[in-house]
């Protein structure tokens, strides 16, 4: 007897299920379970088993003996799978190319002919987020060697890669489980660009690139966000060997922390320390604003510490929308470092006298003015 799972189960197919079907399910399953790919703990056991349910089923005179034994095929089995040996199956035909070219330092042909991306981080302040601003700035960026047009070669020396022919590919057999398959992968003697340089250019040594001073302007859109990114095509670095499209400059925005505002989205939060008198008393208070103007918070008489007061319509503009945010003050007690005898005085002589039973009811009345 064998503890197998049903091969029909394992690929989850009916027993009617012809070769299209077949072939998507094992797609499917070894696209998921593939030992490179997958981070399943079991992943290469249930690679392992799909392979062998398919490597039977897809064979016509192996499929009719499995279909009328089952595992158990009188003296063992005949297919050198079912319990072991090696299934030649042609996984790059079943799966496509481009699935193992991942696992290779591949990627697509796009990618690997496209230049890296660049990410130059610039700080602003919350007044220039406010209003948007146009910048300017010189950086130096890596660009197309003049002397080799990129190529990296003095005089355009280059030879066809004799590894792999000038195709930038290599086929190699590899062992997976109990299967063998044939993969492509980039030829390691000419990284997959099919051509070796003879003689490098003095000018860049070889590399291609250059590092030149570039002026760059661009605009801080209003309302922008910390992590912001501003992409400008094509001026990240050149393809290698210049055959290919430059990469991107990405410019990510870091905004400087203000003297007393904290941002949410289009909202300016802050706190506002305040005596014992301002808060029964009450107060206004005149701030000068990210906007140019005056910021004026009107605190009420009897305020308590921990309210807060918002400010419709002054913050920031809306990234998506119309309008601006709001001003959220946060109102709070500030405690005097020192207090003199005569104050002390004065302080005992407005002290409240309650009982326990009033203290309790103030508190459960705070409760339920927070839970309001």
């Amino acid at each position: 007897m064998t503890d197998k799972r049903d091969y029909y189960e394992v690929l989850g197919v009916d027993k009617s299920a012809d070769e299209k079907d077949l072939k998507n399910a094992f797609r499917s399953l070894a696209r998921k379970f593939h030992p490179d790919r997958s981070t399943e703990d079991d992943a290469e056991d249930k690679f392992k088993e799909i392979q062998e349910a398919y490597a039977v089923l897809s064979d016509p005179e192996k499929r009719q003996m499995y279909d009328r034994f089952g595992h158990n095929t009188p003296g063992g089995s005949p297919f050198g799978g079912f319990g072991g040996g090696s299934f030649n199956i042609n996984l790059e035909d079943i799966l496509g190319g481009d699935f193992f070219s991942s696992f290779f330092g591949g990627g697509s042909r796009r990618s690997r002919n496209r230049g890296n991306d660049v990410i130059f981080r610039y700080s602003v302040n919350l007044e220039s987020v406010f209003e948007g601003t146009s910048e300017e700035l010189e950086l130096e960026l890596p660009t197309s060697c003049e002397d080799c047009s990129g190529t990296g070669a003095e005089n355009g020396d280059i030879i066809s890669c004799s590894n792999c022919g000038g195709q930038g590919k290599i086929r190699a057999r590899q062992q997976v489980g109990p299967f063998v398959q044939d993969v492509i992968r980039d030829c390691p003697s000419c990284s997959g660009m099919g051509q070796i340089i003879k003689t490098k250019c003095k000018s860049c040594k070889g590399s291609g690139q250059q590092l030149k001073e570039t002026k760059l302007r661009f605009n801080i859109p209003k309302g922008a966000e910390d992590g912001t990114r501003l992409r400008m095509r094509g001026k990240g670095e050149p393809a290698l060997r210049g055959r290919g499209e430059n990469g991107d400059l990405f410019i990510e925005i870091e905004v400087e922390q203000h003297d007393w505002f904290e941002r949410s989205g289009a909202d300016l939060i802050m706190s506002l320390p305040l005596p014992y008198t301002d808060l029964v008393l009450g107060k206004t208070i005149i701030l000068p604003h990210i906007d140019g103007g005056e910021l004026k918070i009107v605190v009420p008489k009897l305020t308590n510490s921990g309210e807060t007061i918002e400010i419709r319509g002054k913050g920031l503009p809306r990234i998506r929308g119309s309008g601006r945010g709001d001003v959220v003050v946060l109102v709070k007690l500030q405690m005097p470092k020192k207090v003199s005898k005569s104050e002390i005085k004065q302080l005992e002589s407005s002290r409240q006298t309650y009982t326990d039973e009033e203290l309790q009811d103030t508190i459960k009345q705070d409760a339920v003015n927070r839970r309001k």
